[in-house]
C-alpha cells in the first residue's frame, strides 16, 4: 500500500475510535506506530511524545505530524496529521448540526461515563508502558516520583499550580543536571 494513504488511514482509525483526547491516543499511537507498522522505535516515541508535549498543539495531532514526517516528508506529515484530525472533526461537526443537547440524550450520557472510564484506563496504560522501557537510572527515576507526588499532591489540596509549570521545573533540574555533569567531565579530563 502506498505509506502516504496508509499514514492518512492509520491515523483515521486512531483519530476515529479514540474518546479522551490526545493522552489517550498515545497507548493506542504506540501500537500501530511502533508495535505494528515499526515506522518508529520506543525511544523515538519516548522523545515524540516529550516534544509533543511541550510544543504547541494537540499531542496526538504532534506525535502524527512527526510519525509522517519521518515516514515521507511534508507529505507524510500532512497525510498522518489529516487523517488524525478529519474523524474527529467530522463527528462534531455531524453532532453541532443535528443534535442541539446531544449530551442531555439520557443514554449518550450513561455511554459517555463509561467512556470516562474506559480513557482513563488508555493512559494509564500509555504511561505504565513507558515507565517500563524508561532507563532505570537514578536521576530520570528521582524526577518522575517528585514530578507524581507533586501532580497528586496539587490533585489532592486541589491547588492551581500549571501542567507547564511543572514540566518547565523538571526541565530546569535536568538541564542542570546535565551542565553539572558535563563541567565535572571537563574538569576531570583536564586534570
Amino acid at each position: 500500500m502506498n505509506i502516504v494513504l496508509d499514514l492518512f488511514l492509520t491515523f483515521a482509525k486512531i483519530g476515529l475510535f479514540t474518546f479522551g483526547g490526545g493522552y489517550a491516543m498515545i497507548s493506542l499511537i504506540e501500537n500501530s506506530c511502533v508495535e505494528k507498522k515499526q515506522w518508529i522505535t520506543h525511544d523515538e516515541m519516548m522523545n515524540v511524545t516529550v516534544i509533543a508535549e511541550s510544543t504547541p498543539g494537540p499531542i496526538a495531532i504532534n506525535c502524527a505530524t512527526f510519525v509522517g514526517y519521518k515516514q515521507k516528508g511534508f507529505t507524510g506529515a500532512i497525510s498522518a496529521t489529516i487523517g488524525m484530525v478529519l474523524p474527529s472533526f467530522c463527528i462534531i461537526f455531524l453532532i453541532s448540526m443535528f443534535l442541539d443537547n446531544f449530551l442531555e440524550i439520557t443514554w449518550i450520557a450513561h455511554a459517555f461515563m463509561g467512556i470516562k472510564i474506559a480513557v482513563g484506563l488508555l493512559i494509564l496504560d500509555a504511561a505504565i508502558r513507558m515507565i517500563k522501557k524508561m532507563q532505570k537510572k537514578p536521576i530520570p527515576l528521582t524526577i518522575m516520583i517528585c514530578a507524581f507526588s507533586a501532580m497528586l499532591l496539587i490533585d489532592i489540596f486541589a491547588l492551581r499550580v500549571s501542567s507547564i509549570t511543572l514540566m518547565l521545573i523538571a526541565a530546569v533540574i535536568s538541564l542542570a543536571i546535565f551542565l553539572i555533569k558535563r563541567s565535572t567531565e571537563r574538569v576531570g579530563t583536564a586534570k
